[in-house]
Protein backbone atom coordinates (compact mmCIF):
# COMPACT_ATOMS: atom_id res chain seq x y z
CA UNK A 1 0.00 0.00 0.00
CA UNK A 2 1.31 3.41 -1.02
CA UNK A 3 1.65 6.74 1.40
CA UNK A 4 0.83 9.87 0.74
CA UNK A 5 2.18 12.74 2.90
CA UNK A 6 -0.60 15.32 3.71
CA UNK A 7 -0.78 18.59 5.73
CA UNK A 8 -3.66 19.53 8.21
CA UNK A 9 -4.01 22.67 10.01
CA UNK A 10 -5.15 21.88 13.65
CA UNK A 11 -5.65 24.35 17.28
CA UNK A 12 -1.84 24.20 18.39
CA UNK A 13 -3.06 23.54 22.21
CA UNK A 14 -5.62 20.58 21.34
CA UNK A 15 -3.06 19.44 18.61
CA UNK A 16 -0.26 19.38 21.51
CA UNK A 17 -2.96 17.74 24.29
CA UNK A 18 -3.93 14.83 21.32
CA UNK A 19 -0.59 13.98 21.51
CA UNK A 20 0.04 13.42 25.18
CA UNK A 21 -3.22 11.67 25.08
CA UNK A 22 -1.80 9.51 22.30
CA UNK A 23 1.54 8.35 23.42
CA UNK A 24 0.34 7.46 26.70
CA UNK A 25 -2.20 4.82 24.18
CA UNK A 26 1.32 3.68 22.63
CA UNK A 27 -0.01 5.63 19.61
CA UNK A 28 1.34 9.01 17.08
CA UNK A 29 -0.45 11.24 16.01
CA UNK A 30 -0.20 9.86 12.30
CA UNK A 31 -1.18 6.30 13.64
CA UNK A 32 -4.47 7.89 15.04
CA UNK A 33 -4.67 9.54 11.95
CA UNK A 34 -4.68 6.86 10.17
CA UNK A 35 -7.05 4.59 12.63
CA UNK A 36 -10.06 7.55 11.97
CA UNK A 37 -9.54 7.54 8.38
CA UNK A 38 -9.75 3.67 8.22
CA UNK A 39 -12.45 4.02 10.23
CA UNK A 40 -14.19 6.20 7.65
CA UNK A 41 -14.04 3.88 4.97
CA UNK A 42 -15.25 0.53 6.88
CA UNK A 43 -18.24 2.37 8.08
CA UNK A 44 -18.71 4.41 4.98
CA UNK A 45 -18.91 7.38 6.66
CA UNK A 46 -17.93 9.05 10.34
CA UNK A 47 -17.30 6.29 12.73
CA UNK A 48 -19.95 8.30 15.48
CA UNK A 49 -23.08 9.84 14.88
CA UNK A 50 -23.30 13.28 13.74
CA UNK A 51 -26.65 14.78 14.30
CA UNK A 52 -28.03 18.29 15.28
CA UNK A 53 -29.40 18.65 19.12
CA UNK A 54 -33.12 18.34 19.36
CA UNK A 55 -35.30 21.05 20.62
CA UNK A 56 -35.45 18.92 24.30
CA UNK A 57 -31.88 18.49 24.01
CA UNK A 58 -31.16 22.36 24.23
CA UNK A 59 -33.53 23.02 26.15
CA UNK A 60 -32.09 20.92 28.44
CA UNK A 61 -28.45 22.77 27.86
CA UNK A 62 -29.64 25.80 28.40
CA UNK A 63 -30.97 24.82 31.75
CA UNK A 64 -28.04 23.77 32.81
CA UNK A 65 -26.29 26.32 32.21
CA UNK A 66 -28.76 28.62 33.54
CA UNK A 67 -28.89 26.55 37.07
CA UNK A 68 -32.68 26.24 35.98
CA UNK A 69 -33.29 22.86 36.82
CA UNK A 70 -34.69 20.89 38.98
CA UNK A 71 -32.80 20.36 41.99
CA UNK A 72 -33.00 17.23 44.87
CA UNK A 73 -32.00 16.65 48.47
CA UNK A 74 -31.59 12.83 47.74
CA UNK A 75 -31.76 10.30 45.35
CA UNK A 76 -35.09 8.93 46.47
CA UNK A 77 -36.39 12.16 46.15
CA UNK A 78 -35.23 12.23 42.47
CA UNK A 79 -36.29 8.40 41.69
CA UNK A 80 -39.70 10.00 42.86
CA UNK A 81 -40.22 12.60 40.74
CA UNK A 82 -39.08 10.41 37.79
CA UNK A 83 -41.60 8.06 38.34
CA UNK A 84 -44.35 10.61 38.27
Amino acid sequence: MSKIQTSLRLDEDKFSEAKVILKSLGLNFTDAVNIFTNLIVVNRGLPFDVKLPTKEFKKSIDELENRDGKNFKSVDELFEDLDN
